[in-house]
Parts: structure tokens; C-alpha cells; sequence
């Protein structure tokens, strides 16, 4: 664009050196800045074209309003059609001005989803500033008078702001050309071809949720109560279809399009419920079974007839029962945390409600987590239920309660494949010894899995004389004077490790089995 005011030859120079300069920093401009372009340019038309699934949705039901009930819903299915029509325009114009920049930039094979010349900072201006096609402002037009329709048909104040901030075309601070009143030059003047193609991917979200905007604006303008319900059937709706026997079956009758302005008569199985019940049929429990709940409701309309529809359904009585099963084995563990399983046929988890003795019962996801305060005392774990506003008891079951047996001591090492291993006794390679820390313990026999904590040990060597020399441990891990006696070894020989003592999770500590090594 051209300079409005005539500049003397210090400033022309000047000037001439920012244009080099800026030259330069287009030279240099960062790969990871370019980088960052494609990765948020592939996030907004992601974003965009989740957008327009929604609004064909939502299009998709005004459609289907518009069918039932041409009278109510036509108007704004019309409106509906505007928008969605003309936000496509705009948004396929805007595709098309990516893929002229980016053919602009790489040749007639441009591919905007692979830009080659990312940098280019030519191209943006080129497609949009040119005072020929003037296909910025043509854009810039086109948005004000998209979103002046969007914001004349949403009554709503916080929709029209949501719009007119979304399509506000102000300009983006000062224009690199120098100047500040036009928003496509604030844009896309000087600006990176990468860059640029972002910008119009924001631009086509933008008009994808103004629109989105506009359209449910729409669809609420839809009386409901006009054609959406233009069936009225009755319904029976219980706490739950399976009683526990004693318990009482408890459902509500109700029409699909109730009104509260209405008194309706129901008859449930042959007799006619009270007023003042609101529409809450009660039945006994007493028997284990299955019994129907069938009748039918009255209500005058306001011509004077009686409207009566049908209802029917059922429910199920079933005796109390529940399972209890420990995800071990059938014995508790003092001192750990046992996991067990807890369901009551007919009843959601939540409203299953287990309490113990001899220690501590508490959820923990979809499993219930025991643990056992004192060894040889049983344990009784009691089960119920809620019923509505009721809790029946639905069973108990009393387990057995053992200490944790003794834990093994190991050594952990790499075998030669490389896979972890545990050596609890017999021939070892003085390689594996010299490279290992010290010796670990835990119960592992396929049913538990319960690690212990090494306090010491200690190792038992023999002379040449077959005199006994013990070291004392440092803690879990060899100390050095066992590593020291260790390396003397030669293949054959054997040593003991005893003595061994651990604490498990219940917090005894306890002296375990002896391990004899053999060098290898």
C-alpha cells in the first residue's frame, strides 16, 4: 500500500533499512513457531468440524419437528435452514481462500494440509489484499452481515453476545502495513502463509459456533407442548421391579404428558386409588412371586370427555439373599487388607450395606475390603439392603480368622534373558551374588501376594578347617564384610543365610526359613 505522505531522503532510508531488517527476521522465522501453527491449525478444524456434527443435529431435530407439525414448527425450521445454508457459504468460501494462499505459496500443488513454504509471507497478502479481488473485504462484509442475521433472530441477550463476540471483525491491534483501520490488512498483511491458514481455520470455527448458537436458539423457540407430545399414554413407575419379600412394592401411575391442573382417576388391579395418594400404588411384599400391576386413568378434557388409557407392568418378590465371597480364599487374614466380593441379586451396589465384627468393613470401588482385628476370634459380616425408604436384613456369614503365615526370603537377580527371578535356595553364580544388594521376604504362593520387610540376617561361612564364620547383615543388604567373604568363595562352596527377620503388614516381626546357597 502506499505511503499517504510524501517522506525526506533520511526517512526513506530508514524506512528502506526496516524493510531489510524485517526481510531478515522472515529469514529466521522459528521452525517450532511454524510447527506450533500446524498443530493448533489441526486442534481448531477438529474443533470446527465437531461443531457442525452437533448443528447438523440439531438440524436434523427441527427437521423432524418441522415434519410432525408443519403449523408450529415451520417458521423456524425456515430459519434454521438460513442459517445452516449461509454459514456453509461463508465456511467453504474461507476454505477456498486457504487453498489459493497455499497454491500462492507452493506452486498450483499446494496441498493446505502439507504446506511446504510455511514461511512464505507473501501469499496471505497476495489472495487477500489485492484491490482487485478485494477478497478481504468482501470477507470482512460477509461476516458482519452473517452475524447481523444470527443476532436478529436470537432474542436472547447472552446468545447475541456470545455471537456478536465471536464474529467481531475489529481489527487486531495495528495492521503491519502501518495502519489501524481495517481488520483483513490487521490480519493478513505481511503475515506467514502458515500462520495465515490458522487464522481462517479460527475464523471457520467462530462461524460454526454462531451458528450452533443461532440454531438452538431456534429449536427452543419450538412450543413443545404443541407437537412434541402428541401421544398420552399411561405408565407405571416402580422403586424397583424386584421386592425382597417383606418388603412392599412401591410404584407411581402416571400419564406420559401429565398436568398437575388435571385430577386424574386411577383404577389399579380393580380398585380405584386415593386422591390423596398422588398417583402412588402400594402392594404387600408377603409372598415370593410374581404379580401384575394393571389399570387403566381417567381424566376429563376440556370438552367434557373422559380420556382413559392403559396401563400394565409387573414386579417380582424374591426371598432375601445375598453372597459373600472373599477374593482369596474362604479365611481372613488378620492385620491386611482382604478383598471381598459382596452382591444382593436385584440390588445396585450403592444400595447394598455391609457391616462386620472383629475389625473394620469398608468399600473400596465395586469390591468391600475386610480387615480382621484379632487372630482366632471369627468374624460375622452382616448384609442388607435398601428398599426404598426401608433396609432389610438379607444375610450373614461368619469366617475364620488365621495370623499371616511366615513369608519366604529371596534373593531378586536377573536371569540370562534378562527377566527378573527370585533364588530361594541352591546353586548361584558368584557373578549374581557379588552384583546383588541383600535378600528380600514375602508370602508368594499363587494365592497371596503379600510383601514383608527385612530388618537383618545373618550369613554363616566355613574355613578351611570347617569353622563356622557368621556376619551380621547390614539391615536388608549384605554388609561389607559378607561381600568380602562372599568373593573369597570358590565354585562348590556354600554358605548359609539364617536368621532371617522380617515384619509383614500386620507389624509383627517374625524369624523365617534359612537359605543355603551353593556357588555356582
Amino acid at each position: 500500500m502506499a505511503n499517504r505522505f510524501s517522506n525526506s531522503p533520511r526517512q526513506k532510508m530508514i524506512n528502506l533499512m526496516y524493510l531489510v531488517f524485517i526481510a531478515m527476521l522472515a529469514l529466521n522465522v522459528s521452525v517450532d513457531v511454524l510447527n506450533g501453527f500446524d498443530i493448533v491449525e489441526d486442534s481448531l478444524s477438529s474443533s470446527s468440524d465437531n461443531i457442525s456434527n452437533r448443528n447438523g443435529l440439531i438440524m436434523s431435530e427441527l427437521e423432524r419437528y418441522n415434519s410432525q407439525n408443519r403449523e408450529k414448527a415451520g417458521e423456524w425450521y425456515d430459519k434454521g435452514l438460513l442459517v445452516k445454508q449461509k454459514g456453509d457459504s461463508i465456511v467453504s468460501h474461507i476454505e477456498e481462500l486457504k487453498v489459493r494462499m497455499v497454491k500462492q505459496a507452493d506452486g498450483k500443488k499446494g496441498d493446505v494440509k502439507n504446506i511446504h513454504n510455511r514461511e512464505n509471507l507473501d501469499a496471505a497478502s497476495v489472495v487477500m489484499l489485492s484491490p482487485i479481488d478485494k477478497e478481504g473485504e468482501n470477507l470482512r462484509n460477509g461476516i458482519i452481515q452473517y452475524k447481523d442475521m444470527l443476532t436478529s433472530m436470537v432474542a436472547d441477550n447472552d446468545r447475541r453476545t456470545i455471537i456478536e463476540k465471536s464474529l467481531d471483525i475489529s481489527p487486531q491491534g495495528a495492521s503491519k502495513s502501518g495502519d489501524n483501520n481495517n481488520w483483513e490488512e490487521s490480519l493478513f498483511y505481511n503475515m506467514p502463509v502458515s500462520a495465515a491458514v490458522t487464522i481462517l481455520t479460527k475464523l471457520q470455527n467462530d462461524i460454526r459456533m454462531s451458528e450452533g448458537e443461532a440454531l438452538n436458539s431456534l429449536l427452543n423457540y419450538v412450543d413443545v407442548g404443541d407437537f412434541r407430545v402428541n401421544k398420552v399414554n399411561a405408565y407405571v413407575i416402580p422403586e424397583s421391579k424386584v421386592v425382597i419379600q417383606g418388603s412392599p412394592y412401591t410404584a407411581r401411575i402416571v400419564l406420559s404428558a401429565e398436568d398437575s391442573t388435571q385430577i386424574q382417576t386411577t383404577y389399579v388391579n380393580g380398585a380405584k386409588l386415593a386422591e390423596s395418594s398422588d398417583g402412588i400404588f402400594t402392594a404387600s411384599g408377603g409372598r415370593v412371586g410374581q404379580f401384575p400391576v394393571k389399570g387403566y386413568i381417567e381424566m376429563t378434557s376440556g370438552d367434557g370427555n373422559v380420556m382413559r388409557r392403559q396401563f400394565s407392568d409387573s414386579y417380582t418378590v424374591i426371598e432375601p439373599m445375598a453372597t459373600i465371597a472373599p477374593t482369596l480364599m474362604n479365611v481372613l487374614y488378620a492385620g491386611i487388607d482382604n478383598e471381598i466380593s459382596i452382591s444382593v441379586p436385584g440390588v445396585v451396589p450403592n444400595d447394598v450395606v455391609a457391616q462386620m465384627t472383629n475389625g473394620t468393613l469398608t468399600r473400596k470401588g465395586t469390591m468391600w475390603v475386610a480387615k480382621p482385628a484379632t487372630v482366632g476370634t471369627d468374624v460375622e459380616i452382616s448384609i442388607s439392603a435398601r428398599q426404598g425408604s426401608q433396609t432389610v436384613r438379607m444375610a450373614t456369614k461368619k469366617f475364620r480368622v488365621r495370623a499371616l503365615p511366615d513369608p519366604t526370603p529371596f534373593i531378586n537377580y536377573t536371569d540370562a534373558n534378562g527377566n527378573p527371578a527370585m533364588f530361594k535356595g541352591g546353586t548361584l553364580s558368584k557373578a549374581v551374588l557379588m552384583n546383588t544388594g541383600g535378600i528380600s521376604a514375602a508370602i508368594d504362593d499363587g494365592i497371596l501376594n503379600i510383601p514383608f520387610r527385612v530388618t537383618s540376617f545373618r550369613t554363616v561361612f566355613f574355613d578351611s578347617m570347617g569353622n563356622a564364620i557368621p556376619e551380621v547383615s547390614d539391615g536388608a543388604n549384605f554388609s561389607s564384610r559378607q561381600k568380602e567373604q562372599i568373593r573369597r568363595l570358590q565354585r562348590g562352596a556354600y554358605f548359609y543365610i539364617s536368621g532371617v527377620k522380617a515384619i509383614g503388614p500386620d507389624g509383627g516381626e517374625r524369624e523365617i526359613a534359612v537359605i543355603e546357597v551353593r556357588v555356582g
